[in-house]
């Protein structure tokens, strides 16, 4: 087509399209940022499911930004209104507000935030049409009127033919279409789509470097793809790079699932004369399937979704802290020497990052969660508990919540210090902790040790109510529990009763051991001395008495 007959396409197809991209441009002018100021995006599709892959991306985005003195902000591509789903942008509000990655700007609940919206794709129309137009204009895009039917026949005849699939080369049958056919299809009420006019013949090739895969060579994109669908919204190709360019997008973060179609926006870039963000394509999050790994799978994996680690109940902090193991290989070692560092103190980099699939593993996980939480002081464990157990665990919510300094007291265990217990990895798991210190979950138990006989185990739980004093230290306390065993013929020490064996009905350990299981129904539990000190003298004296009972009546 001529320059002429271009012109008048493009005022044919968009007749009410009067603004140019010049005036666009002044629309959205350059960020006053420091120099090297990142600016970043989280373009999510409003589908109700928020990935572990978005989190995964998303710490990059923001450490990027946040890092450089830069923008994080967030878009919703919403183009695809099939995928939609009602409160679709509030989950994802919700989740990234949930794990703490504050956007400087971006789409809210109440409507935008910011000075380059708007956020959410479907209200840019018009901005997506100026330049569709503008390629027109340039003889760069041109509609196709293919049916359904016939793309379909055409892929019937690729595969037969062994061809590559998609619209191109002597594939693309409206690429030269005449004004005056187009006119006439128009004018019989034909639908039609806006194709980009590639530059690519299938035999070019080009070079990018990618902040994680390093230097790429591709083909240059020789594929026809839409621009605009029949009902004049833009597919995601063709919105995208218009929305980064017009918000100054410095790094695109995405999957390395989209490579393939790297050659497309590249094409595209150009052809709208945009300067291209630098690209980090991250690695896929994999797991093991027997002895082999896979990709994980929506379908397959509960754990993908971020709603499994709320309802778990993982602390944020212990999800992102494990993540960024996974995103960068030195964090570890640097966690390791800076164990009371707050995660925004590392200095993350992509060069850091796996260039291949990085292999997610809940076990590695949890361990990760419990160093986390080990180090928390106690109130913020209570609060946290608190918060998921009123959504997931109303018992266990109303237990903690009627005594909140009793509760504090016990997430106070063990805690601080150089070595303190990771007894929790996840707010699920704390009922089981904690259940003997209430009453209404406290179950007796009955494992005392097997080579005691049951005149020695009452002797135990008769005699020592007597020495309890909760005035006490720890030292005197276990001085009256070693003092109590040696009178009754335990050896004071393991290490003596290893060593002469015969000479003693057990050791202080054998001691403790009865009056863990009589007081808390369990062989293994935190601290003694502090369990003691937290329920009181009288319900330590009524358990031990109780256990007493049990034993009798048998």
């Amino acid at each position: 087509m001529s320059e002429k007959d271009n012109l008048a396409l493009a005022e044919l197809l968009f007749p009410d399209v009067t603004a140019t991209p010049e005036e666009m441009e002044a629309l959205y002018p350059p960020r006053d940022l420091p120099e090297g100021a990142k600016v970043t995006r989280m373009a999510p599709s409003p589908t109700g499911f928020m990935h572990l892959g978005n989190l995964f991306g998303a710490i990059t985005d923001e450490r990027l930004a946040h890092q450089s003195g830069g923008v994080f902000y967030l878009r919703i591509e919403d183009t695809d209104q099939k995928r939609a789903v009602e409160g679709g942008v509030e989950t994802i509000i919700r989740v990234f507000d949930e794990f703490g990655l504050p956007f400087d700007e971006g789409a809210t609940i109440e409507g935008d935030n910011g000075a380059y919206g708007p956020y959410r794709q479907r209200q840019r129309a018009h901005i997506y049409h100026t330049y569709a137009k503008d390629l027109v204009r340039r003889g760069l895009a041109y509609p196709c009127f293919c049916t359904e039917e016939e793309l379909a026949d055409m892929r019937q005849k690729q595969e037969a033919e062994k061809a590559n699939f998609g619209y191109y080369g002597k594939w693309a049958v409206h690429r030269d279409t005449t004004l005056d056919e187009i006119k006439k299809n128009l004018a019989d009420g034909k639908e039609y789509v806006l194709r980009f006019r590639a530059s690519g013949d299938g035999i070019q090739r080009f070079k990018l470097k990618d902040l994680v895969k390093g230097e790429l060579e591709m083909p240059v994109n020789d594929q026809d793809v839409v621009l605009l669908k029949s009902d004049g919204i833009p597919t995601y190709h063709f919105a995208h790079v218009i929305d980064d360019h017009l918000m100054h997008t410095t790094h695109v973060v995405r999957g390395e699932e989209w490579l393939a179609t790297l050659p497309i926006h590249v094409d595209l870039f150009r052809a709208l004369g945009f300067k291209m963000p630098k690209y980090v394509h991250t690695a896929q999050l994999m797991k093991m399937d027997g002895a082999s790994k896979r990709k994980l799978s929506k379908r397959k994996d509960p754990e993908l979704a971020l709603d499994f680690y709320r309802a778990q109940g993982y602390p944020v902090i212990s999800v992102k802290e494990y993540l960024m193991t996974l995103l960068n290989s030195n964090f570890e070692e640097w966690r390791l020497a800076n164990p009371t560092a707050k995660l925004e103190d590392f200095k993350f980099t992509t060069n850091k990052m796996s260039t291949s699939g990085a292999l997610f593993d809940m076990d590695k996980l949890g361990d990760v969660s419990k160093n986390t939480i080990a180090l928390l002081p106690a109130g913020e464990v209570y609060e946290q508990v608190a918060q998921w157990s009123k959504e997931f665990d109303p018992e266990l919510h109303a237990l903690l919540t009627r005594d909140p300094a009793y509760a504090t007291a016990i997430f106070q265990i063990g805690r601080g210090g150089k070595k303190p217990r990771k007894d929790i990895a996840v707010w699920s798991e704390v009922k089981a902790y904690l259940d003997f210190f209430f009453d209404e979950l406290y179950t007796p138990g009955s494992a005392y040790p097997s080579q005691l006989s049951e005149a020695d185990i009452l002797s135990i739980l008769e005699q020592y109510p007597a020495l309890y004093d909760e005035s006490d230290d720890q030292n005197a306390w276990f001085e009256k529990i070693t003092n109590l065993g040696v009178s009754l013929g335990f050896a004071a020490k393991t290490k003596e009763y290893k060593q002469n064996p015969d000479a003693f009905k057990g050791h202080v350990g054998d001691v403790s051991m009865v009056l863990r299981v009589a007081v808390t129904g369990r062989t293994n539990s935190p601290d003694m001395y502090d369990v003691m000190r937290i329920l009181g003298k009288e319900r330590v004296t009524q358990r031990l008495q109780d256990a007493i009972s049990r034993i009798k009546q048998k």
